[in-house]
Formats: C-alpha cells, sequence, structure tokens
C-alpha cells in the first residue's frame, strides 16, 4: 500500500481503517469500468479507492482518489456499500462514479507510474481476482439487463 507524505490514518470505533473508493463509469449506462493499474504491482488493476483522512467525508474522499489515483473527474452518483475486509482490518465506503473528464497527467501517472483501462463487468472482475471484495463491489452492481 502506497502512503502519501503528510497523510493520517483514521479509524473507527472498532479499530476498522476508514477508507472510500469509487467504482468509474464511463457513463451513465454503467456498462464500461475504469481500473487503475495497482501501486504494488503494474501487472494487477485494481477500483480507486483510499484512505478518509480526518474531517473528510467519505465522498469526498472517494472524488479525490479518483482524480489522484485515475486522473478523472466525474459526477459522485449513489452509495453502493460499506465493504470490510477484517484481514486487513479496512472498512471502505463504496460510491458509483460517473466520469465527466480524462486528465492527461495526473499524480499517480507521475509519481508512480499508473496508467488506466476500461474494462466491461466481466472482463473487470476477471482482472481483480487478486481483490476479491472489490469484486464484490462489481457483483452488488450487476443487473439482469447488463449485456456482458
Amino acid at each position: 500500500m502506497k502512503e502519501k507524505p503528510n497523510s493520517i490514518r483514521t479509524y473507527d470505533a472498532e479499530g476498522f481503517r476508514r477508507r472510500a473508493s469509487c467504482v468509474c463509469f464511463r457513463d451513465k449506462t454503467e456498462q464500461e469500468i475504469l481500473l487503475v493499474t495497482s501501486s504494488k504491482d503494474r501487472e494487477k488493476y485494481v477500483i480507486p479507492g483510499g484512505g478518509i483522512e480526518p474531517q473528510e467525508e467519505a465522498k469526498a474522499t472517494a472524488e479525490r482518489e479518483a482524480l489522484e489515483e485515475a486522473g478523472v473527474r466525474g459526477d459522485l452518483g449513489r452509495f453502493i456499500g460499506t465493504f470490510e475486509n477484517k484481514e486487513k482490518k479496512h472498512r471502505t465506503k463504496v460510491f458509483a462514479f460517473i466520469v465527466t473528464e480524462y486528465l492527461d497527467d495526473w499524480d499517480d501517472k507521475r509519481s508512480m507510474g499508473r496508467s488506466r483501462q476500461w474494462f466491461s463487468f466481466e472482463e473487470a472482475k476477471k482482472r481483480l481476482t487478486h481483490k476479491p471484495i472489490q469484486v464484490t463491489y462489481l457483483e452488488l452492481l450487476e443487473k439482469p439487463e447488463r449485456i456482458t
């Protein structure tokens, strides 16, 4: 996990690290998902997300992480749920996010060499097999009428 200078981890009453994330969609049809390369392994992809800073709301964190990690801005949508990782002792609030702007240059591209790529639901789930909780985000979002 990357640690940013001057970042302060925050924890809930049960000692879980507070995090937020957003599933970034290309448009309102929610057919394609933007993933970014992992900070640990550039061959693997992840959903943008990170720690909630002191006095920061989860929604603001989700938007900040989309900008920092994926170089995108957009419209934060519905709350998808809170997901718990007992092994890492994290609780992550996840939101839907419709991308409206793509930056050519962004923080994690410059500092870490991150890249981003669009995937269908099925392909995204395959790329996230090393992150089973993130696969759960996508499974929850899938609708019967969605064509994959």
